[in-house]
């Protein structure tokens, strides 16, 4: 009886502690006050020795748990999936209880896929061995996992501990739950005061500010630019409303500013800047102004008088804190802080030690590794400014320099060579300004950079590393063209070209093909087109990989061919989007050629890209698809075959051609053909390239496109119901008026837009 009466009494004292921590748990006012403050106390009560509390993110499948060392609180994430303990506890909703963590006979029998991660043991000297994970859930839905592990005396959790685990995991989800509760509606009072201006203008309501506030990107990239991004709030009401809530004066990104004082800027790293958001930005009239994302934040305004002591006076300007990193990247990085322009300049920066290990050169490149980060941003800014294409990071195994090539113009050029030690941190900081795995040097990998994060220009970058010999890395850096469309009358068609593809562009119904090899300007020749016919009263969708040109007026959506959403899903879902108009950026396969012939016989205009030779290749190309020839024919309006040439300087020098040079170019012309367009050869004047500073002494500016326009008349859709060779399809084209790309060329040459050795190299016949 007296030792029924202990346990009892143990039991009861046991009770009393689990009810006194559930109290506790219940009076916490916010999350961390749980999962670091009192979660400790809680292992006592199972007599473990240690416990962790993870909390489910549902959105990005992950568990996070804070775990504190020292001073510092670390977090610690895991998936949810069946291969860990706590993935396995959440995503079954089942309670687990090891007895050995490390025995996989045992795991296996709970999961097929379960496995223990050691690296933590390695990492700490702990040795874990029993682990009971209970799921927290409210009202069906995942709160977090809690993780007992270990029991002193090396035994067994038995049942008691189980049930008192599982009353705890109840209690704590309903206390975080509510916790979360009142941290959103918190959040969303607190923000209503900040945007009342567009909630009085009603650009956002309640369920809107309560959505952004719990956004999983709000701590990173701050509530305003959430707003803009995900629930359409422009940047110009953005900045009305937050000039009224801190009443001062809110500026956009000017790439014209004046530098600073060198010795303004050297007082504060730029890292911290960027950190902290604010930077010095004028002196006027004794004041010192000083751009900051909330210039009612008095702890920082303390900061900064500390930091500028003789300003008696300081002004704060309100900015977005993509401009202020913007000017952070002007002021440092071009000109200013000891920072020269030059390129030699920065290269003689880098370090001349010995030659790094490829793993310390990695992981030495980050932020705040500013050599690296200002040669980087110069390349891709210099190559801006002189209109390249692409660049070309090009290392070498052993000892030889890396080399960067730009293509400008469609022809490549050696821009700079830089040391070879420096070989893998390059690559290595364009992988992090893309947010590739700098670690993985095996396989390609494709990204995009959004420079305007980085640098002074607004302009985006595709990325493509490719793995070489030797354990290195090219990296090719394509410059997304940006910005409004070339006006229809720039394009440089010939009149006759222009009426007909206008004439075409206007008709209610039927296929337009522009094409070409990669680069030959092919997506900026199909928006000038559909510039023509984009009003209020057309509906246009377009499907491009990936949207470079913007037009206001366009619906234009980006594929994703690794998800599925490839161009042909893309026009299948136009289809039940009421649309007049459609452009798709390729067609790729037979199955997006079928759709678009089919969109084009059902009453739409379709405009698209292939990739072939000239305009009668593209008809035998796309009937080798096997398209209905009957179908084809019908709703083939006129085919576009373009290349682009070299445009010749101003400083071009005309000259007479000589008898000979004369007779080659009506060969090249066709005999018969040239004596149609009724020149007099003896008239005819030809150009050469002289080269000046302005052209970098090559000779050329700028490119020019060459144009080769079939048209879809009634003898030729004849010859493509009948499949006829490519033969009679292009002479039926000629007959219908159709000049090929190369005497388009050759009549180029005699207006002295180019060279006859410009046209032969993009130009066969």
């Amino acid at each position: 009886m007296p030792l029924e009466t202990d346990a009892l009494r143990q039991q009861l004292e046991y009770r009393k502690r689990l009810m006194d921590k559930i109290n506790e748990i219940h009076s916490a006012d916010n999350l961390n006050t749980i999962l670091i403050n009192i979660k400790d106390s809680i292992a006592g009560l199972f007599n473990a020795e240690r416990i962790t509390i993870y909390l489910g993110d549902a959105k990005r499948n992950l568990l996070i748990s804070k775990v504190k060392s020292g001073a510092e609180v670390q977090q610690i994430v895991l998936p949810i999936s069946d291969t860990s303990l706590a993935g396995y506890c959440a995503i079954s909703g089942t309670v687990i209880n090891i007895k050995n963590a490390y025995d996989s006979h045992e795991l296996k029998m709970i999961g097929s896929n379960l496995k223990f991660d050691e690296s933590w043991d390695k990492k700490t000297g702990f040795v874990t061995r029993q682990v009971l994970c209970v799921p927290m859930k409210f009202q069906k839905t995942l709160i977090g996992v809690i993780q007992i592990i270990n029991k002193k005396g090396d035994v067994a959790y038995d049942s008691t501990d189980v049930s008192y685990a599982m009353e705890l995991a109840t209690s704590l989800s309903i206390a975080i739950h509510n916790i979360y509760r009142l941290s959103v509606t918190t959040k969303v009072i607190r923000h209503k005061a900040r945007y009342n201006y567009l909630l009085d203008k009603n650009f956002l309501d309640d369920k809107i500010l309560e959505k952004a506030s719990v956004h999983p990107e709000v701590a990173k990239v701050g509530m305003d630019a959430i707003l803009m991004r995900e629930f359409g709030v422009s940047r110009e009401e953005m900045a009305k409303n937050l000039s009224f809530f801190f009443g001062t004066e809110f500026i956009g990104y000017d790439p014209a500013s004046p530098p600073l004082e060198e010795e303004l800027l050297k007082r504060v790293r730029p890292d911290r800047l960027n950190k902290e958001w604010w930077v010095p930005f004028k002196i006027e009239n004794g004041i010192l102004h000083i751009v900051i994302d909330d210039p009612t934040d008095l702890g920082r305004q303390d900061m900064l008088r500390f930091i500028y002591p003789e300003y008696k006076r300081i002004s704060f300007i309100a900015a977005f804190r993509d401009d202020i990193l913007s000017y952070i990247n002007l002021f440092y990085n071009h000109g200013s802080a000891g920072t020269s322009s030059s390129i030699d300049d920065i290269l003689n920066k880098l370090d001349s030690s010995d030659d790094p290990e490829i793993e310390s050169e990695s992981q030495k490149v980050s932020e705040q590794d500013s050599v690296i980060v200002q040669l980087v941003n110069k390349i891709i800014i210099d190559a801006v400014n002189n209109k390249v294409s692409d660049i070309h990071i090009e290392p070498f195994p052993g000892k030889e320099d890396v080399q960067v090539r730009m293509r400008v113009d469609g022809r490549c050029k050696v821009y700079q060579k830089i040391p070879y030690k420096y070989k893998y941190a390059i690559p290595s900081r364009i992988k992090i300004m893309c947010n590739l795995d700098i670690s993985e040097r095996r396989k390609p990998q494709d990204g995009k950079i959004d420079f305007k994060k980085f640098g002074p220009l607004n302009v985006e970058l595709r990325v493509a590393t490719v793995p070489t010999a030797g354990q290195l890395e090219d990296v090719v850096m394509r410059v997304l063209a940006s910005g409004e469309p070339i006006p229809y009358d720039k394009l440089g068609l010939t009149e006759r070209n222009s009426r007909v593809l206008e004439a075409c562009i206007k008709q209610p119904y039927g296929l337009i093909l522009v094409v070409g090899p990669t680069g030959s300007g092919k997506t900026t020749t199909l928006h000038s087109a559909i510039s023509v016919i984009n009003n209020v009263d057309t509906k246009i969708w377009t499907a491009e990989d990936p949207v470079e040109i913007t037009q206001h007026g366009l619906r234009q959506v980006q594929v994703h061919p690794k998800i599925g959403f490839t161009f042909a899903a893309a026009l299948r879902s136009f289809l039940r989007a009421d649309p007049d108009v459609i452009m798709v950026g390729e067609m790729r396969d037979q199955e997006t050629a079928e759709i678009g012939v089919e969109c084009s016989l059902t009453g739409h205009l379709v405009f698209s890209t292939l990739h072939t030779n000239s305009a009668p290749e593209t008809i035998t190309r796309l009937l080798d698809m096997e398209l209905d020839p009957f179908s084809f024919s019908d709703a083939i309006l006129c085919i576009l075959a373009q290349r682009l040439a070299r445009r010749l300087c101003s400083c071009k020098e005309e000259y007479a051609p000589s008898a000979k040079e004369l007779e080659e170019i009506i060969s090249e012309y066709g005999v018969d053909s040239f004596a149609k367009t009724g020149i007099n050869p003896s008239d005819i004047r030809l150009f050469k390239a002289v080269g000046c500073p302005k052209c970098g002494e090559s000779g050329y500016k700028g490119r020019l496109g060459l144009h080769e326009l079939l048209e879809g008349t009634d003898p030729l859709k004849a010859l493509v119901k009948r499949r006829s060779e490519i033969e009679f399809i292009r002479k039926q084209a000629i007959e219908d008026g159709m000049t090929t790309l190369k005497q388009d060329g050759i009549l180029k040459c005699f207006q002295g837009l180019t060279d006859l050795k410009e046209v032969r190299k993009v130009c066969i016949k």
